[in-house]
Formats: C-alpha cells, structure tokens, sequence
C-alpha cells in the first residue's frame, strides 16, 4: 500500500456548503492493511466515525456517519483521493454525498496536521 493513514490526524480546509465538517473538525485516522477507519469531532461535529477500504493507491472508499450539533444524526458515502504535498503531509480530495438529511453531493479537501512546522 502506497499511503500508509495509520495515527495520522487530519483538518478540513475546504468543503461545499452542504458539508457539515469545518476547520474545527478534527480527524484520527487508523489502517490496518486495507481497512482504514477514524474517529472524528469538533465545530459542528459531536461525534463522528468512518470506515473505508484502500485500494493500492490509497483511494479511500468510505461511509461516514455522525451526530451534528443540532444532535441529528447523518450519514453518508465518500471517495477520497490522497495526494503528497511538498513537505510530505497527505492531503486527501474527497467527493461526497449524504445519504441521509437533503441527499446532496459535494467536494472538501482535508490535509494532515502534523507536529512539525510546514514548509511553503
């Protein structure tokens, strides 16, 4: 497996305007072999959980559900696209759609954060 998200935490950066998850929101992700999974909170977020496969590009194949902070739950799918960035944090481009609430679709990028200092 080419991308290893084992113990690697992530924040969103961008998302459309049906998306829930916000720079508050913070993501902790797990993997073992091909099965990925996280544990997620923050913003808008009470409580959250995803469970996803990789495949040999660590495309993620994902569902996601959670309770928002109107103590709604929702729930959804996900593909989400890693990408490398220059100082070598994992960035992942990711469509979504909700399977629950207004049933739309919509694009966010999360990226890695990391303990060291990030380079331009």
């Amino acid at each position: 497996m080419s991308i290893n998200y084992d113990n690697k935490k992530f924040r969103s950066v961008q998302n459309s305007e049906s998306g829930e998850v916000g720079a508050e929101t913070v993501f902790l992700y797990h993997q073992n072999r091909d099965l990925v999974w996280a544990e997620y909170q923050g913003g808008s977020i009470v409580r959250g959980q995803l469970i996803a496969t990789a495949d040999e590009n660590g495309v993620l194949d994902m569902r996601y559900q959670h309770i928002n902070a109107d103590y709604k739950l929702m729930t959804g799918t996900c593909v989400s696209t890693p990408e490398i960035l220059p100082d070598g944090r994992i960035r992942l481009r990711e469509k979504w759609q909700w399977t629950s609430g207004d049933l739309s679709a919509g694009e966010s990028v999360i990226e890695e954060i990391t303990d060291r200092p990030s380079r331009p």
